[in-house]
């Protein structure tokens, strides 16, 4: 049976299992810094599966950050026919890539 959490971080839910490598949005821990993620919203393991109310009591899921970086642009890009309005704006978000290294409690 795959063991896996529901983590909300950055305002986004995030599914995460062990050994997974997934973009979150930018935290303040530098490459190498092990991070912990108090918001588990939901546990599924061997006993079964955990759903918190509105966070599961006890558990934690623990990662390492291995990089900071970029997404790629997004372009916006706002119109106005006949009226000769044209704005185009670009943004990359900034994200950290975290190695999910343990889920601790259910």
């Amino acid at each position: 049976m795959n063991t896996y959490a529901v983590i909300g971080t950055g305002g986004k839910q995030v599914r995460v299992a062990i050994g997974d490598v997934v973009k979150v949005e930018k935290l303040t821990s530098g490459a190498g810094e092990s991070v912990s993620f108090p918001e588990v919203l939901l546990v599924r393991s061997e006993s079964g599966i955990s759903v918190g109310t509105p966070v599961v009591a006890g558990a934690v899921v623990k990662g390492t950050v291995i990089a900071h970086g970029r997404h790629r642009k997004v372009v916006i890009f706002k119109k106005k026919k006949r009226k000769q309005y044209r704005r185009t704006k670009g943004h990359r978000q900034d994200f950290t890539q975290v190695r999910i290294d343990e889920i601790a409690g259910a």
